[in-house]
């Protein structure tokens, strides 16, 4: 995976004033674009499309020092006009196209990125391949904000929102593994930027055949593998921790990757105050 990130690295820095085309990069390369986007925005901190923003302004810059005149420039970066260029420019280095003709800066560059596999993984992951048949998801869903670190407020207000008889009622439903009351999040942005929308079910899972309420949403899963990390530590800092490590110590070192398809959290067990848990993580993956 690592050489696969790199080979997309110098890949965008020759396509810079082209359009990139990732998914048939990714084919070529034996993988899918979909898991590109997860490992390099886990990597990388950002997704792909903001990296290649931030190198093209980058060079940009370079271009606004020459003689050119400013909608060539827009234009061979793929601005349609020179306002949306500037737009552009400006949420990159914090100043206009203009202010770096006239004073050569300042400037925020972005170096070219280069993916190294660290040798870490001294703390052996506790990970199982589960072969599921296909089930459904059930429950009350909602729309909210991806928030990478602590707990994101909006899922916890959509819980709270529910009357305690509704959770026994959920658990009384679930049929299948994962059992139990479930973290369910669904149509995340393959770049899994910040602030994008995502779809977070409070669920269960249940058999493909089962009925499902009126009341409650859906989400059909269809047959696959699944990786399922185990989690044990304060929470969530030790879920999203094993979640970040699927990525920098996981699939670079298993002949697996992501697809498409929603992420699980089953909570094993949990302090009164939930300060303290025993998750599972599933992700949906298949063989690289």
């Amino acid at each position: 995976m690592i050489a696969t990130l790199n080979q997309v690295v110098e890949h965008v820095e020759r396509q810079l004033t082209d359009d990139v085309d990732l998914a048939g990069l990714a084919a070529g390369l034996g993988t899918t674009e979909y898991h590109v986007r997860r490992m390099f925005s886990s990597l990388a901190g950002m997704p792909l499309s903001e990296y290649v923003r931030r190198r093209r302004m980058t060079v940009a810059a370079a271009d606004l020092l020459g003689d050119d005149g400013l909608l060539d420039i827009a234009v061979r970066y793929g601005y349609g006009s020179t306002e949306a260029f500037a737009r552009a420019f400006r949420a990159v280095h914090g100043v206009g196209p203009g202010d770096v003709r006239r004073d050569g800066g300042p400037l925020r560059s972005q170096p070219q990125l280069r993916f190294r596999l660290t040798v870490e993984g001294n703390t052996p992951m506790d990970t199982r391949i589960a072969d599921r048949p296909a089930f459904r998801l059930i429950g009350h869903a909602a729309r909210v904000p991806l928030i990478h670190h602590g707990v994101n407020p909006h899922i916890q207000a959509h819980i709270a929102g529910l009357p305690a008889s509704e959770h026994d009622r959920l658990k009384a439903l679930s049929s299948t593994d994962p059992a139990g009351l479930l973290q369910v999040t669904a149509d995340v942005d393959p770049d899994a930027a910040e602030g994008s929308e995502l779809t977070y079910l409070h669920g269960v899972a249940v058999t493909d055949a089962a009925a499902r309420p009126d009341d409650l949403d859906a989400i059909d899963v269809p047959a696959g593998a699944w990786a399922v990390f185990r989690s044990t530590g304060d929470h969530p800092a030790a879920l999203q921790e094993t979640w970040a490590a699927t990525a920098t110590d996981w699939f670079p070192s298993n002949p697996w990757r992501l697809r498409p398809g929603p992420s699980i959290v089953a909570v094993l067990e949990r302090s009164p105050d939930f300060s303290t848990a025993t998750c599972e993580l599933w992700l949906p993956v298949e063989r690289a």
